[in-house]
């Protein structure tokens, strides 16, 4: 992909893989749903994780799955809060970049 990927939208990204599970989700699945969209490494995504823990967006917990603990993410409501705020601001943005793109000046 040739557009940077920031860290609020990628934070965006996250709360959403997130939420799509409602007792959450596990940090490889997560990992996985993301790279399937973006090119971005495990090594960053883990960071975002955490970010958004420490800011209160996800709270995290460890399961039993086949003999080994797998963690947990699962949104908190300011969690849930964030995403629909990163949703309304993201349908704005997105429809003002379609709307330039889409009817920007030919031959230039």
């Amino acid at each position: 992909m040739v557009f940077n990927t920031g860290a609020t939208l990628l934070d965006a990204i996250v709360l959403s893989v997130v939420s799509s599970e409602e007792e959450g989700t596990y940090g490889y699945r997560i990992t996985q749903e993301v790279q399937n969209v973006l090119d971005v490494s495990d090594s960053t995504l883990y960071p975002v994780l955490r970010r958004l823990q420490k800011d209160d967006c996800l709270t995290v917990y460890d399961r039993e799955y086949g003999g080994r603990n797998r963690r947990y993410y699962k949104l908190t409501n300011q969690g849930y809060a964030q995403l629909g705020m990163y949703r309304t601001e993201w349908k704005s943005y997105s429809s003002k970049i379609t709307e330039i793109l889409a009817s920007g000046r030919r031959g230039l």
